[in-house]
């Protein structure tokens, strides 16, 4: 993801001991638990996996999955990456790797809002996807009100670095409808997560084709 997503924070908030980030992180864990397939994906891919922390759990989920993770070039990564036993390989997330259709489910936690680019960044997991998909980024502007509130990043009206792209939850959903159909919004506090999948309809023929945008789906409270 070296040319399209900016450097960003690097603080550990699934590790937080503040009982308060621990709360609102057992609200983001709920909400992405809902989002999850119930049929146990064969192919998993997550974008700008980190330390791994969200593959850790979907591994435990689905222990006979085959996941692989993408991020960008670092060394502390690639240790964390080791001692978890994980697949992670360095790419940038509008030239992804893989071939079309090539994974089951499709994840980008906390990734998007990093992207230059976030249309041509959706449009290529789009193209490898061929099931569902998950994606969160933080709800604005709630999320900067909340930084200022913690007295974070005041010069910046409480915006976290490397965060380059700012949306509301209405505002995100229209742009994964603008490629997928919207199965779920949820917003657990401070973020908006969507559940999504390719959107396909038949068209009389026997073959398929895309389907028309998806209609706005009403929020679900994690």
């Amino acid at each position: 993801m070296s040319t399209s997503v900016p450097t960003g924070n690097a603080y550990d908030k699934y590790r937080s001991k503040n009982p308060i980030e621990r709360r609102l992180m057992r609200g983001f864990f709920a909400a992405l638990s809902d989002a999850l397939p119930r049929e146990p994906p064969a192919t998993v891919l997550e974008v700008g996996v980190g330390e791994g922390e969200i593959s850790a759990r979907l591994r435990a989920l689905y222990p006979e999955a085959h996941i692989v993770g993408v991020d960008l070039h670092d060394d502390a990564l690639a240790a964390e990456w080791g001692m978890r036993g994980f697949l992670g390989v360095y790419a940038d997330i509008a030239h992804l790797p893989f071939p079309p259709l090539a994974f089951d489910l499709v994840m980008a936690v906390e990734v998007l809002e990093h992207v230059v680019d976030p249309v041509a960044a959706l449009a290529e997991l789009v193209r490898v996807s061929r099931g569902g998909m998950v994606l969160s980024v933080p709800r604005e502007p709630v999320w900067r009100v909340a930084n200022m509130a913690r007295g974070k990043y005041l010069a910046d009206l409480g915006n976290t670095p490397g965060h380059v792209q700012h949306w509301s939850r209405r505002g995100f959903a229209e742009l994964v409808g603008s490629q997928l159909e919207v199965v779920s919004v949820s917003t657990p506090f401070p973020w908006t997560m969507v559940e999504a999948r390719p959107r396909i309809r038949h068209n009389g023929s026997g073959s398929t084709a895309a389907a028309p945008p998806a209609p706005a789906v009403p929020a679900r409270q994690a």
